[in-house]
This record gives C-alpha cells, sequence and structure tokens, in this order.
C-alpha cells in the first residue's frame, strides 16, 4: 500500500485523500440521522403508552377498590440537576424498578427547558397525581421544582435531588457540550469541534465559561417564579434554601452520591431496596463520563471565584452539605471505615388509656 501510494501522481493522492474525508463526513451525517431517527421514535412509543393508559384510565372509570396503601400510592420526583451525575443515579432506579415493582418515567421537556408553562404545569401536577396505573412511581427530568400545594393537591410528591461544587460542575458541562461522554459515544454534541479548553475559555471571556453559566442549581431548587432565574438574585437564593429544608425529602452531594444513595435505601427501602449495594458493585452506576475533560487551573478557578455568582452558588452549595452532613451523621454510625444504618432508635411508651 505504501508503494502504491508513493507511486501516485499528487493529484490522484490529494483526489483519494479529498474522497476518504468527504466519505468519513457522510457517515457521520449518517450516524447523526440514525440517532435522531431512533430518538423520535422513542418519544413517538412513549406518547402511544401514555394515550393507552389515559384511555384505560377514561374506559374503565373511577374503581371503588382503588384506594392505594400509602406506600403503593407513594411518587418521587428527581429534577435532577445537569452535570451532576444524575444518570448514574437514575440507572440504578431502572435497574430496580422491576424488582421493587415501580414505575420509571423520564421527564423530556423540549430542548431540556426547566420551566414548564402554566399549562404543562396543569397536565403534569394532573398526570402525577390522577395515573394510579403509574403509581407508585419514580419520575426523573431537567425541570425546576414545581410545587405541587398551589394547584390544590392534598398528598404532594416526594422531591429529591443532588447538587455539585458549582465550579466542578460547569468544567462538567463545559467538556460534555464539546466531546460527550461515554455513555452515548456516537451521539454529536452541540459544540463538537470547538477545541478550546475551559481555561482559554475563562482567560478570553468566552461566553460557555462565563460566571452567569453557574447559576442553575440555585433556580432548579428555587422554582417556577420570574426572580428565580434572575441571575444573583439573593431572593432566589433563599428561597432554594427553604425549599430544600422543607420540600425536600433528601439531597445529596455528587462528592458522597454513595452515602446518599444508602440513606434513600433505608428511608424508602420500597424503591431502593437493594440500591447501595447494586452502586457499589454495578457497571451501569458508574456508566456515564464526560470525555477529553482538563481540569482548570487554580488561576482559572480564582479568577471564578471573584464572581458574586460563584459566591453565591457556592454558599448554596455549602448550605446543602451541611444538612446533607447533618442527616447523615444521625441516620448511620461508622465501624472500621465503613458506615452502618442506625436501627430505630425510638420506642413507645406509657400507653394510657390501659386496656383491660
Amino acid at each position: 500500500m505504501g508503494l502504491l501510494r508513493i507511486m501516485m501522481p499528487p493529484k490522484l493522492q490529494l483526489l483519494a485523500v479529498v474522497a476518504f474525508a468527504v466519505a468519513m463526513l457522510f457517515l457521520e451525517n449518517q450516524i447523526q440521522k440514525l440517532e435522531e431517527s431512533r430518538s423520535k421514535l422513542e418519544r413517538a412509543i412513549a406518547r402511544h403508552e401514555v394515550r393507552e393508559i389515559e384511555q384505560r384510565h377514561t374506559m374503565d372509570g373511577p374503581r371503588q377498590d382503588a384506594a392505594l396503601d400509602e406506600e403503593e400510592d407513594m411518587v418521587i420526583i428527581y429534577n435532577r440537576v445537569p452535570k451532576t451525575a444524575s444518570t448514574s443515579f437514575t440507572n440504578i432506579a431502572y435497574d430496580l424498578c422491576a424488582k421493587n415493582k415501580y414505575h420509571v418515567l423520564h421527564i423530556n421537556t423540549t430542548k431540556n427547558n426547566p420551566v414548564m408553562s402554566l399549562q404543562d404545569q396543569v397536565r403534569f401536577v394532573k398526570n402525577i397525581t390522577s395515573w394510579k396505573e403509574m403509581k407508585p412511581g419514580f419520575y426523573h427530568g431537567h425541570v425546576s421544582y414545581l410545587d405541587f400545594a398551589k394547584f390544590g393537591v392534598k398528598k404532594k410528591p416526594i422531591y429529591i435531588n443532588v447538587i455539585r461544587d458549582p465550579i466542578e460542575r460547569l468544567v462538567s458541562y463545559y467538556y460534555f457540550l464539546r466531546f460527550g461522554d461515554d455513555y452515548r459515544p456516537g451521539l454529536r454534541r452541540r459544540k463538537q469541534g470547538d477545541k478550546k479548553t475551559f481555561d482559554e475559555c475563562v482567560a478570553e471571556g468566552g461566553s460557555d465559561c462565563a460566571p452567569e453559566k453557574l447559576w442553575l442549581q440555585i433556580p432548579f431548587f428555587c422554582g417556577h417564579s420570574s426572580e428565580c432565574w434572575n441571575v444573583g438574585s439573593r431572593w432566589a437564593m433563599d428561597q432554594a434554601k427553604y425549599n430544600l429544608v422543607n420540600e425536600y425529602f433528601l439531597v445529596g452531594v455528587t462528592e458522597e452520591l454513595e452515602d446518599f444513595i444508602m440513606l434513600l435505601e433505608a428511608a424508602l427501602p420500597r424503591f431502593f431496596r437493594g440500591a447501595t449495594e447494586l452502586y457499589r458493585t454495578g457497571k451501569k452506576s458508574h456508566l456515564r463520563k464526560t470525555t477529553e475533560k482538563k481540569l482548570p487551573t487554580k488561576q482559572t478557578i480564582a479568577k471564578l471565584q471573584q464572581s458574586d455568582i460563584w459566591k453565591m452558588e457556592n454558599e448554596f452549595y455549602e448550605f446543602a452539605l451541611e444538612q446533607f452532613q447533618f442527616i447523615r451523621a444521625h441516620a448511620v454510625r461508622e465501624k472500621d471505615g465503613d458506615l452502618y444504618i442506625l436501627a430505630q432508635n425510638f420506642f413507645y411508651e406509657k400507653i394510657y388509656p390501659k386496656s383491660n
């Protein structure tokens, strides 16, 4: 082959290179089209399944014996923040759903918009509260917090979430948009072909690494109010803190994901029985990793940390971390370097009136 290449005239060599490049571009384009077709097919199948459920619900009418006990009526919403190990965690839910007998539903919003229209909020709340066929249910998606009480719902769903160090999250998302991850390596990403490092982006004052891009975890917890999405809003951060403490059952951190899973298994075994062992030994839980990620320099980190936006997002992250560690400290004990869930530590006594 080497001899043939040497013997070929320069023009033919150039034509061969151009032909090869065109062929590669064609193949890459075909792969992308196939991926898009697969996604459209999955969405069509999901819509068909939902219509069937709604039709059965309408035809059957309200069933007299449909009252569910507390555990069977349970709904969990994981309004996952992008690039916080959310795929690793949801893979566990998918692996356990058949064994533990619950449904998993992905909330896929158009263009991953975390804010729903008012009419979609009504539909979403109605679906979750009325779909007995989908209970118990685990819903997950990139959607900001939605207060079900505003819609007159008596029994609200259980909210959980995971957050991450804000700079680490932004760096991961920056490279994810350019190189993707090992979960779907063939999928073409929005910024594919851009080789600029995160350090170079910050040095040049690029928009993809601007401090404003850090403003994400606060609005996800704050919710659907307009002020939540005003970058740098102190009100939004206070509301996010309030919701984290009062509206979320448990919020973990990416850096201590195993402990988060352990606490969920102890508190909500109906969904998470077997989750800790699966996380420790399963391959899927560690599947998704952003490729080609380069850690930022100390100078880059220091520059971002000068921003008031980073200070607020970091304050919220530290607040969430302290809350999580407080809950963990009162739920587990350590022995020989391993954590163990505490047994029941409260009892009832002096029960009156005395039975005869």
